[in-house]
């Protein structure tokens, strides 16, 4: 865990909202602008996407992050990189000091099968991510959800390669920090998954922030 906290003045961001629990959230970041995130009342999952703004086609390549850094868990210092190889954003604050790559995001399909048959129609971070593009990103299309970044969500690899999803390493007031690189959208899903402990069984509120360069 590579924990760093930020000098950044909350009272001095440009931009701040809080999103609730299962709500979604979109923003254009500008090159230089640093977003935080920040988990409010700990143990959240918080599922977000990263575009190039100019041509969202390039986007967040987990395999891409997770090879060239030689780790599956973002923290601070990690670059992440798109689907052609450039820096989208770099982490440089983190408080929370281990952020997933594997889980992936909830759907109708996954809550059916990990679940119970009767969970298909619970509310589902996929759902979020399409009325988000939907109602706001007219330029994405369902075709754009691909493997999403989890921050603070506490997923381990066990020895023999599977994963689990067990309580969240957050706690109340942790964020993370990442700087844009160029021009960015950020797509997030603050997940309302109630079926694991990714969110303690109780999904709760974020705080979204960004300053200037």
């Amino acid at each position: 865990m590579a924990l760093k906290e930020s000098t950044r003045d909350a009272s001095r961001a440009t931009f701040d909202q809080v999103v609730d629990s299962g709500a979604g959230f979109s923003k254009r970041i500008a090159r230089g602008q640093v977003l935080r995130i920040v988990d409010l009342e700990g143990n959240q999952a918080v599922d977000t996407l990263f575009y190039d703004a100019d041509e969202p086609s390039e986007r967040y390549s987990a395999v891409d992050t997770i090879r060239e850094q030689g780790n599956v868990y973002l923290t601070t210092g990690t670059r992440l990189l798109s689907t052609d190889g450039n820096v989208l954003l770099t982490i440089v604050a983190d408080t929370c000091g281990r952020h997933d790559t594997l889980g992936g995001a909830c759907a109708a399909e996954s809550n059916q099968v990990r679940y119970a048959i009767e969970k298909k129609y619970m509310h589902s971070c996929r759902d979020t991510f399409l009325l988000e593009i939907q109602t706001r990103l007219d330029r994405l299309t369902k075709r754009d959800i691909t493997h999403n970044i989890n921050f603070f969500m506490n997923v381990p690899v066990t020895p023999e390669g599977g994963l689990t999803f067990e309580d969240g390493i957050s706690e109340a007031g942790r964020y993370v920090e990442l700087e844009a690189e160029r021009d960015v959208i950020v797509l997030i899903s603050n997940c309302p998954q109630l079926n694991n402990p990714c969110n303690g069984y109780d999904p709760t509120p974020i705080r979204v922030l960004v300053w200037d360069a």
